[in-house]
């Protein structure tokens, strides 16, 4: 399969498929670990109120924006974000938070249960990054020179080859208005809510401390789907 067409295919298999409803009235899954899980990176008291409050506001606003709308009746989460470029600014706001969320959470496991990656992932992350740390740099670069709110993401362009890049907001690599686009297996968030209790305006502090809680398993087996 192409990789550009292993981006949706991506979000069908069981290692990427988000925890939502197939269609409105979409919901929220709870974390697939306890809030305290990921300390000392991240506090639980940032998590409860990471997931609780600012990822259930996304999902309540996509399900209101989508009840407004007929035309949007029946379309999944992935068609509403694949779509995100024809869509009213609440639509693709809202349905980028809740995919993005969802991925984000399965991106993390416990310090030190997320093993390494796997030796395919290993490779590709060499031939495009020089090595794990040169990776890790170029991610913290771009983390950190993401102006204002968004995410930052390694993803697998439609060519094969890993690629590092940012998108504003709850925009993704998946829809159809991305600057880059790919299939995402990484993703971190810089929007200040998901740090600034534990590491106030140090986002920098934030990306290199995250690291400790990358599920690497679970990228591993996204970068595997995204080759199929």
């Amino acid at each position: 399969m192409h990789h550009w067409f292993a981006c949706l295919a991506l979000l069908a298999t069981p290692v990427a498929a988000q925890d939502h409803a197939p269609a409105a009235p979409f919901v929220l899954a709870p974390l697939p670990y306890p809030a305290e899980a990921l300390e000392p990176v991240i506090d639980a008291e940032t998590m409860t109120l990471h997931h609780d409050k600012h990822h259930q506001a996304y999902v309540d606003a996509l399900n209101k924006a989508v009840a407004a709308d007929p035309s949007l009746a029946g379309r999944s989460l992935d068609q509403l974000v694949a779509q995100a470029g024809r869509e009213l600014v609440a639509v693709r706001n809202n349905a980028g938070g809740h995919w993005n969320h969802g991925f984000f959470w399965k991106t993390m496991a416990r310090p030190g249960a997320g093993g390494g990656p796997s030796p395919a992932l290993a490779r590709a992350i060499g031939a495009a990054f020089g090595s794990m740390d040169g990776m890790k740099a170029a991610f913290r670069a771009a983390g950190t020179g993401r102006f204002g709110s968004g995410w930052a993401w390694l993803i697998v362009r439609p060519d094969g080859r890993l690629a590092i890049t940012t998108t504003p907001n709850q925009d993704n690599p998946l829809m159809d208005v991305a600057e880059v686009r790919g299939t995402p297996i990484l993703a971190n968030d810089l929007w200040e809510h998901a740090y600034y209790l534990q590491h106030r305006n140090r986002r920098a502090e934030y990306l290199d401390a995250w690291w400790r809680v990358v599920d690497w398993n679970m990228v591993s087996r996204r970068f595997a789907a995204a080759g199929r």
